[in-house]
């Protein structure tokens, strides 16, 4: 019975880490793109809209990194139930 409470314990640990490791790349990803289009769209605000498409589907291709650690964690922490 104790072997359980560890392997549960383990696995918790497991999916924050995952969260707390895996969270910090796409966040960093992210920060890089925001400054890289508003850095763009100063110089050339005739091309805002443009920027501003192509920003929204990077930030969505980043982002898709964070869901899959989610998913990740969900399944190691909905696994010991």
């Amino acid at each position: 019975m104790e072997g359980v409470f560890y392997a549960k314990a383990f696995a918790f640990l497991g999916a924050a880490i995952a969260m707390g490791v895996g969270s910090i790349g796409p966040a960093i990803g992210q920060g890089m793109i925001g400054t890289k289009a508003t850095e763009s769209v100063g110089k050339y605000p005739e091309s805002a809209g443009n920027i501003r498409t192509i920003m929204i589907i990077s930030m969505a291709i980043v982002e898709s990194a964070a869901i899959y650690v989610f998913v990740i964690a969900l399944l190691l922490v909905l696994s010991q139930w």
